[in-house]
């Protein structure tokens, strides 16, 4: 059975969450605080983390920041602020996905359900040996080991970012649209708009390019999306 962390302050927010979830076949933990949600996440007992923004002591940022230094379980964003700079910070620290309150129960347990689908079938690439490896120039990405290099440095990719790179890389010289990322990466439309793709790749770039602002590797295409260069 799969566990889910919730990470909420309001409790009958966080009891609906519960109730939903457990109904789905899910086995759920409550956590009222950041500090206690960011202990309860770092014990490694959970498969996907519910963090809601606005919390007593380390607010949902920070305890996302700090889970995402060691986890790479999906963390899905809860948030009462429809203001895309809180959208776009959370989605920077590294979460895979936001949902904004007033939200469906359904479109919770529907969004909770998709991204654990797609966190095992990443898992299940451990199959894939380091002869898949990706190598472009100074890059050299390996998918079995999940690990980026530029040079002879590591570079540390949140999940999205290491799926929406391989993908790019793996399919050099194509334009994709905005659009197309979001439904190859996330899965469906609805998990995200195309914000969530420009925050993602301009992530990357920060970390794989000498130079963000005249990036070597993924190319943008104005007016068309992204395109990875070789």
């Amino acid at each position: 059975m799969k566990r889910i962390l919730i990470i909420e302050d309001d409790p009958s927010i966080a009891e609906l969450q519960r109730d939903y979830l457990e109904i789905s076949g899910y086995e759920t933990k409550i956590a009222f605080s950041g500090d206690e949600g960011l202990k309860e996440g770092l014990s490694g007992k959970f498969d996907l983390i519910l963090l809601d923004l606005m919390l007593p002591g380390i607010d949902g940022f920070e305890v996302c920041r700090n889970l995402r230094r060691q986890l790479e379980i999906p963390i899905l964003m809860v948030t009462a602020k429809k203001e895309e700079i809180d959208k776009i910070r959370g989605l920077g620290l590294g979460a895979d996905d936001y949902i904004v309150k007033p939200f469906s129960p359904s479109e919770l347990v529907a969004r909770v359900g998709a991204h654990l689908a797609r966190y095992e079938r990443l898992t299940a690439l451990g199959g894939k040996t380091e002869r898949d490896a990706v190598s472009i120039g100074d890059l050299k990405i390996l998918p079995a080991s999940r690990r980026v290099y530029v040079g002879n440095k590591e570079v540390f990719l949140a999940n999205k970012e290491f799926e929406l790179l391989l993908f790019l890389a793996s399919n050099p010289d194509i334009v994709f649209s905005k659009d197309t990322l979001l439904d190859r990466i996330w899965g469906v439309d609805c998990l995200g708009d195309t914000s969530t793709v420009t925050v993602h790749i301009n992530r990357i770039r920060d970390k794989i390019e000498e130079d963000s602002s005249t990036p070597r590797y993924i190319e943008t295409v104005w007016g068309a999306g992204y395109r990875f260069k070789i």
